[in-house]
């Protein structure tokens, strides 16, 4: 079987190192900026969403004091037209609810709210009709009037979250892949004098004193190159003189 040449398997070496290590940290950095970007955006739609429950308290507040239900019926509808918001709905200060805008809101996902909990602004993660939901709930009148609650899919976040995130992952890793090239040419730029001068040792070991030395090389290479050619020159009088002696 043919031996791979020592210049080449080392030229595979430096340039898997060097590949390898451009891959990991590249995989690092797209993962750190997903997940940093990741949170900041929910974050972000957090507290825009509650904001808008905000507003659907500061909107329903008088009438739910006036038990208005016509007027929370169209509030709580225009809110759930919002893109993303799954429901809405308004609790009095009893714990009733008096609008919602769902045909028929799920008991179980009631709750009895204590007083203190009524002024308190939350949030929870619950399940509705097989999908997640982020619900928010605000006080009306510091609770005294009751809460609202708006709940937005749990998928429709997750959705522009990935939109937001999309082209800065694409940038980000076209930097990496980037680098990773420029890894590549750095390897294959460090190994071409390396190989170069194995091959003229190998041919120096083989008794070939006529091979040419480039010593135009830079830095250790350079005076690698040069330390090689007095060798080689060494090598050539003692073979010169061991000729003459012999004759």
């Amino acid at each position: 079987m043919a031996q791979k040449p020592k210049g080449v398997g080392l030229t595979l070496r430096i340039l898997g190192t060097f590949v390898g290590v451009s891959l990991v940290v590249s995989v690092l950095v797209i993962g750190i900026v997903y997940e940093g970007g990741r949170r900041a955006l929910r974050g972000q739609i957090e507290k825009r969403t509650a904001a808008l429950a905000m507003n659907l308290s500061d909107a329903s507040a008088g009438h739910v004091l006036r038990r208005n239900g016509l007027e929370l019926h169209a509030w709580v509808t225009k809110f759930a037209r919002l893109e993303g918001v799954a429901y809405a709905f308004i609790r009095d200060g009893k714990g009733e609810i008096v609008a919602h805008s769902l045909k028929a809101f799920p008991e179980e996902h009631l709750q009895p709210l204590t007083p203190d909990e009524r002024r308190q602004t939350s949030e929870r993660v619950l399940n509705l009709g097989g999908k997640a939901v982020y619900e928010f709930r605000v006080p009306i009148l510091e609770g005294q009037a009751g809460t609202a609650h708006l709940g937005v899919w749990g998928d429709t976040v997750e959705e522009e979250i990935y939109r937001a995130l999309l082209p800065v992952i694409g940038l980000v890793g076209a930097v990496c892949l980037t680098g990773i090239i420029v890894s590549a040419f750095l390897a294959l730029r460090i190994t071409r004098p390396i190989r170069q001068l194995t091959e003229v040792a190998g041919k120096i070991s083989k008794g070939n004193l006529e091979v040419p030395i480039g010593i135009e090389l830079r830095a250790e290479f350079g005076d690698l190159a040069r330390s090689l050619e007095r060798m080689r020159a060494s090598l050539k009088v003692a073979m010169l003189r061991l000729s003459r002696g012999s004759t």
